[in-house]
């Protein structure tokens, strides 16, 4: 698969390598979201750069590799044994000639050997003689968070850029793998934003025959993905993928969340802040309320692959075991379409967000739900339940922008323009603004709705 995206950060390293001044510079993300392939991508080995990747053994034998890896630079830089990191970092610097780049990756594992290497790195950094520029990287988001941005650490204040790499747009999966917009839309439901999990996707004829290699497979290279994320950041493995299984799975408020962990909502609150910390999880609040003061947060995972595995895939795991990954199959057959749904309302709401539309630019969407008093199928006052796929108000205050996102192969766009204008008067958000409805729908509907703007696959997939 060729390198696709990640212009905003190539141009940033780019820019940053370019100034007279030598650079610290700091790149962390979760588990294959493709640090390694951007930092390869932006280094010049014929120009001498240096990218070593750290593995989990001594201090001793981490030294040795890379005075190794050095030395196809540095011709002989291995014939000599250093005592320290200071001792191999100041003889690298005598012996270059010209400005190189050096990345240490998978950094936290050389901290594991050598607890004071930020330190070292530190001292070198402050003395400003370094004659080249230094690219720490890691996959533990906690670890290379806390060495940068901790004021109680040495390297913190000394990075000049601090880059989280985050996941790949929706937009760009489909050039990836060769689909049309609603194709995309599915594989994105499962895969998410991570290029690895494309590439692996890229190996077979099929969506489903994927899910069943990858997933459905004992030996499937994406069965034990979650928990290899986890263990990354999180000391208590098995509690937040609990959580994470009962998220996935439908339950969204904090004390039914806790009674399914069995647990006090208190003991659960560190967890879901650090999941939330790490972009594993969201919590949605209705339009218009404080997220700080709102007792009405709903948690949800926020990453389709972390939420389609902890659906369908951890739950079911004795099945995969059994070889009987047919049955989870033929729970895909009956609930794939409702997982899509929620990540093309989700998808919707990132379009709208910051967007100008009909010539109007809104805030952030969100999801609106509540009680309201209205009529019912049978004429009658009613407390109902409504919600509202999308809710943005413009950003002067004077708009504001009404959507229902459906995924069904069928759709009637009269009952749906109907169904919101009848809740407009009864929604407890509408002050004077004006008001402007759409539909968010996967196919052209059975009845058009006159005046009313429809968005589908092909225009939320925008990069």
């Amino acid at each position: 698969m060729e390198f696709i995206d990640r212009k905003k950060e190539i141009k940033m390293l780019q820019e940053a390598l370019q100034r007279d001044n030598r650079q610290f510079i700091v790149i962390f993300g979760r588990r294959r979201i493709g640090k390694s392939t951007l930092i390869r991508h932006i280094l010049n080995f014929e120009r001498g750069d240096i990218y070593f990747l750290a593995d989990n053994t001594s201090e001793t034998s981490q030294r040795q590799l890379f005075s190794n890896i050095i030395a196809t630079t540095i011709e002989g830089f291995n014939g000599a044994i250093f005592s320290s990191w200071e001792a191999l970092f100041r003889s690298l610097n005598r012996q270059i000639e010209k400005r190189i780049t050096v990345c240490l990756d998978e950094f936290p594992f050389l901290v594991k050997s050598c607890p004071s290497l930020p330190s070292i790195l530190q001292k070198l950094i402050d003395e400003k003689t370094l004659k080249f520029d230094l690219i720490i990287c890691g996959s533990s988001q906690q670890l290379m968070q806390g060495y940068v941005l901790d004021g109680r650490e040495p390297l913190y204040g000394r990075a000049q850029e601090i880059i989280k790499l985050q996941p790949i747009p929706a937009g760009y999966i489909g050039d990836a793998l060769d689909c049309n917009a609603k194709q995309a839309v599915e594989e994105y439901a499962i895969w998410g934003g991570v290029p690895r999990y494309w590439e692996l996707r890229n190996e077979f004829p099929n969506m489903r025959t994927a899910i069943e290699r990858l997933l459905l497979h004992p030996q499937g290279i994406l069965v034990d993905e979650p928990q290899r994320l986890l263990r990354d950041d999180m000391r208590d493995t098995v509690q937040t993928s609990t959580i994470l299984t009962i998220i996935g799975n439908g339950v969204n408020r904090l004390s039914e969340i806790a009674a399914r962990a069995g647990k006090d909502a208190n003991h659960i609150t560190e967890p879901l802040s650090k999941l939330k910390e790490l972009s594993y999880i969201k919590r949605d609040i209705p339009f218009g309320e404080n997220e700080k003061k709102s007792k009405k947060g709903l948690y949800k995972v926020k990453d389709p692959f972390l939420e389609f595995h902890y659906r369908f895939i951890t739950p079911n795991r004795s099945y995969i075991e059994m070889g009987r990954g047919d049955i989870i199959i033929n729970l895909l057959n009956d609930h794939f379409s409702e997982h899509v749904g929620l990540v093309w309302e989700s998808l919707c709401r990132d379009f709208v967000s910051g967007n100008t539309i009909d010539g109007i630019m809104y805030q952030m969407a969100h999801r609106w739900w509540g009680k309201v008093v209205a009529k019912d199928k049978d004429g009658n006052d009613a407390i109902l339940t409504v919600e509202i796929d999308v809710v943005a108000e413009s950003f002067d205050g004077k708009h504001l922008l009404l959507g229902e996102c459906k995924w069904t192969n069928k759709e009637d766009a009269v009952r749906l323009t109907h169904k919101l204008q009848e809740i407009i008067p009864k929604l407890p958000f509408i002050k004077k603004q004006q008001i402007h409805l759409c539909l968010f729908l996967k196919n052209r509907p059975v009845r058009q709705q006159e005046g009313i703007p429809i968005y589908y696959p092909k225009d939320i997939l925008v990069k």
